[in-house]
């Protein structure tokens, strides 16, 4: 084997992980965690979506693929919090976002622990405030702010 296959067999077997997920060095998915029947099903359902397309090369994303793709990228914006570490707990937030909505339900959920807050119950949480004025603006954005409630807290939440 020559130097150029070692280094790119050394390069595709290196097992990273990004955002949640198995990549090679590359960058490119690693699947071998999932049986090769639950990969056919998943690719059998985007290809019925119109979601990707077989070619001669294998597998492509379609012109509405890229659209979802974009949109799924947009729909889930990053925010970084600034709050100190210990900052008090002076902020309940009560959410009832539908069914319908469920991937924005957990991307808000993850957005709350990131910014530090602890969770009373699966929709009431206790955090430092105030939000970010860009956060809220997204909320509004996506539809989410009418099912979001705040209270400022006289005491802060131990």
């Amino acid at each position: 084997m020559s130097l150029v296959e070692e280094i790119l067999e050394e390069l595709w077997n290196t097992e990273l992980n990004y955002r949640g997920m198995r990549v090679n060095f590359l960058g490119i998915p690693r699947f071998e965690q999932y049986n090769r029947g639950s990969l056919r099903v998943s690719l059998g359902r985007l290809h019925k979506k119109g979601f990707i397309e077989i070619e001669e090369a294998g597998w492509s994303l379609t012109a509405s693929g890229r659209e979802y793709v974009t949109n799924k990228m947009q729909s889930l914006q990053i925010f970084s919090f600034d709050f100190p570490k210990n900052s008090p707990k002076n902020l309940l937030v009560m959410f009832d976002i539908p069914e319908s909505k469920k991937a924005g339900r957990e991307w808000f959920r993850y957005h709350l622990k990131q910014a530090g807050f602890v969770m009373l119950q699966r929709s009431v949480w206790a955090g430092p405030s105030p939000l970010p004025k860009e956060f809220l603006e997204y909320l509004s954005q996506i539809k989410l702010k009418d099912c979001i409630k705040t209270f400022k807290l006289a005491k802060p939440y131990k």
